[in-house]
Formats: C-alpha cells, structure tokens, sequence
C-alpha cells in the first residue's frame, strides 16, 4: 500500500526496481517465518512427526483442502473468487495499518488494528501471508492437495488481489483525497511560523 505511493509523490530514491525488491524481500522474509512456524506447529501436534496430527490437525489439513480443491472445482469463477476476498482482505488490513499509524495512543492503535483484521477473519477474506502458515501446515498434517494446488489456487491470486486492495481501496484513496490538501497544509504551517517568530 504504502511504497506505490512514495512513488507517486516522486520521494527521492524510490523506483519501480526499489518497490519490487521491497516487496520481494518482504515476501521472502514473510514465507520463510511462516514455513518455520508450520514446522514447528506441525511437530507439536505429532510430537516430532511420531503421531497422528489428532483433530487440530485434522481440520487443519480439511481447511487447506477445501480452500484450494474447493475453488478448483469453479475453475476460473474460484480464482476469481480468490482474487476478490485478497482484495477486500487487504482492504481491512491496510485500514488498520492507517488507523494504526494516525492513532495517537496505544490503547487507539490496538482497537484500529483490531477491529478491520477481525473482520477478515470472520469474513473468510484470504491473506497471502496467513495463507503462507495455514496451507504447508495443512500440507505436513496430510491434506489431499499438492504445493501447486495451494500456489495456482490460492498464493497466487491472493496476492494479487492483496496488493490491488490495498492499493486501489485504500492507499489511493488516501492519497488522492489528501495530496490535494498538502500545498494548503505547506501555507498553514509556513503561517504558523512566522506567527510564531513574531510573537517570540
């Protein structure tokens, strides 16, 4: 949401290369912490792979089968699909980050991040990087799907419509609605100023 819009102000250094490296990096970060804590879960649930994963497991391996397999079956309306609960959950996502970022006090910042992300969750919107734990988890725990599965009928167009939600909804409407206002914003600051050296 945030670097396209660096961008678009022309923020000294910022190119399409810088962005997409950004985002390339924050990808493989995110993967690799998600991979790493499915491991993990996966081997407290079988204590080190030396038991049935029990009914956690179960339903979790059942939820990465129905949410791969289950858009399959709707060919491109399930991609489709996909694609737009990515752009409305990134949407609610990006909604807490500003709402995190404007609040001015902890207890303001929680419930901004709380309220939109909860919404995602009830709503069943996909997040690519809740989806990077949830379908190798489901994978390990013996779901029925194999890694393209997840990729063609999931990742890919979750992030996908993750970074058009959070662009389209949320950061240009931002920007549009409030670049207008910097200029105005530049005066008032510049008047306040001088007010101000004047009255020292």
């Amino acid at each position: 949401m945030l670097t396209p819009l660096a961008l678009l102000d022309k923020r000294p250094g910022v190119t399409p290369a810088a962005i997409l490296r950004n985002w390339g990096w924050v990808f493989l970060g995110n993967l690799g912490g998600a991979l790493t804590v499915a491991f993990m879960m996966a081997f407290i649930f079988t204590y080190g792979f030396n038991t049935d994963p029990g009914a956690v497991g179960a339903k979790i391996a059942s939820v990465g089968e129905a949410r791969t397999l289950g858009y399959a079956e709707f060919g491109a309306a399930g991609w489709a699909t996909i694609f737009i609960r990515g752009m409305l959950c990134n949407w609610m996502v990006s909604m807490g980050v500003v709402g995190a970022m404007i609040s001015t006090s902890v207890s303001g910042k929680v419930l901004a991040m709380w309220m939109p992300i909860m919404l995602f969750f009830f709503m069943g919107f996909e997040h690519s990087i809740v989806n990077m734990f949830l379908f190798p988890s489901a994978i390990i725990m013996g779901g029925e799907f194999s890694v393209m599965d997840y990729l063609w009928w999931n990742e890919i167009p979750t992030v996908l419509g993750n970074l058009v939600g959070g662009l389209a909804f949320t950061g240009l409407t931002l920007y549009t609605t409030h670049v207008r206002t910097a200029p105005k914003r530049k005066i008032a600051a510049a008047y306040s100023d001088a007010t101000l050296a004047r009255t020292n």
